[in-house]
């Protein structure tokens, strides 16, 4: 399958979430960005983060924080 760059909205929207969850994600190491003038998401990475997670309380992975959606 073809691998592409998707912006942080686009992650959000994709896990229906916020952006600032999203950031949250990235910045917890959970999810994996990459700077290219702005932040960005490899698709790869987002099906990964999706299979890994599956089952999973992400939100006491990353301090507890609410997701805001």
């Amino acid at each position: 399958m073809e691998d592409y760059l998707l912006t942080v909205k686009e992650v959000s929207k994709r896990l229906k979430t916020t952006p600032h969850y999203v950031y949250k994600l990235i910045d917890s190491g959970l999810l994996i960005g990459l700077k290219l003038g702005s932040l960005k998401v490899r698709n790869a990475e987002v099906n990964r983060f999706l299979a890994e997670m599956d089952g999973k309380d992400v939100n006491s992975m990353i301090g507890g924080i609410k997701n805001e959606c």
